[in-house]
């Protein structure tokens, strides 16, 4: 797409109360690695991502999605998006500058329509990172991040109009009409998408498996150990990614995903896919319905730090 200057998703980053409590949990069970720590905040890597990291923890007396960071090719492209943001009266928290995180790099923060912080960087030190073996059960890197919005299609139209994201697909209901917008800034499906919801919140963070029997390895690891699975595993229609969702300690929902769909973006049209339809949710069949209890799941908690920059 032409004007396009995001490149990708880096990170996502997370204020938790029971900090100890989230740290174990996504450096031991979920399988990412902690590759630094100090006073109250982690940084957790994914083995097979160049990132530096993929989540960060921060310890919080409010639960909040502290911020959302994208990369961008090179520090002109950083500062051209910071000048067309500012001209079009999006209040930035930073201007661009060095970036005082492992890796380091260029970049700065924004609050995005619904306040949320945003972060866009380049220039990040790549991170030595390795090939996931047969049967290695550990995410390969960050795939995509969901958010709640109250209002659907002003959120999609800000992202469009401000970042340079394309839809690829929504889901739809004869009942209550559109629901989700699954929105790109590559060749990858989505690596975001858009839900409807009662409160700005963060609805999932998704991790990429090696593959099939990796993912479903993954799955089992987690069940075993005794959290929350809410749904999966089975095989979206949009994105034709498969899915298992579990809560984190702080009922924040993680996907394990694989496969996620790659397109032709020169060809592409979107689809709306009726979710109401089972084969929708999932193609195969294997899921647990979508219900109440998922959906009311996913809406998570209204987020704490809307239009409140974090500390960090």
């Amino acid at each position: 797409m032409s004007g396009r200057l995001l490149t990708h998703l880096r990170h996502v980053d997370l204020a938790v109360p029971d900090y100890d409590k989230q740290l174990d949990f996504y450096s031991g069970v979920w399988g990412l690695t902690k590759v630094a720590e100090d006073s109250g905040i982690s940084f957790l890597a994914a083995e097979g991502s160049p990132e530096q990291y993929v989540v960060r923890l921060r310890k919080a007396a409010d639960k909040r999605l502290d911020l959302v960071s994208y990369g961008a090719a090179s520090r002109a492209d950083v500062d051209t998006l910071a000048a067309q943001l500012a001209s079009s009266e999006v209040q930035l928290i930073s201007e661009p500058g060095a970036v005082d995180t492992p890796g380091g790099g260029y970049g700065f923060r924004f609050f995005d329509v619904d306040g949320r912080t945003i972060e866009v960087s380049t220039d990040v030190e790549v991170r030595q990172h390795r090939k996931i073996e047969e049967k290695e059960a550990i995410p390969v890197k960050l795939s995509h991040v969901v958010l709640n919005s109250p209002d659907l299609n002003r959120t999609r139209e800000w992202y469009e109009r401000h970042l340079g994201f394309a839809l690829s697909d929504t889901l739809s209901s004869p009942h209550m009409g559109e629901v989700m917008h699954f929105m790109r800034i590559s060749n990858q499906h989505h690596s975001m998408a858009i839900a409807q919801g009662p409160h700005t919140a963060l609805h999932h963070v998704s991790f990429e498996m090696r593959g099939i029997d990796e993912y479903m390895r993954g799955s089992g690891r987690v069940m075993r150990a005794g959290f929350q699975k809410i749904w999966g595993p089975g095989r979206h229609m949009a994105g034709d990614n498969t899915f298992t969702y579990f809560l984190d300690p702080h009922g924040n929902t993680v996907e394990y995903t694989t496969e996620l769909e790659e397109l032709d973006e020169d060809t592409w049209h979107p689809h709306v896919y009726d979710f109401s339809q089972p084969e929708v949710t999932d193609q195969w069949g294997t899921a647990n319905p979508m219900n109440e209890l998922v959906a009311k799941e996913s809406f998570n908690d209204p987020d704490r730090g809307v239009f409140i920059a974090p500390p960090v």
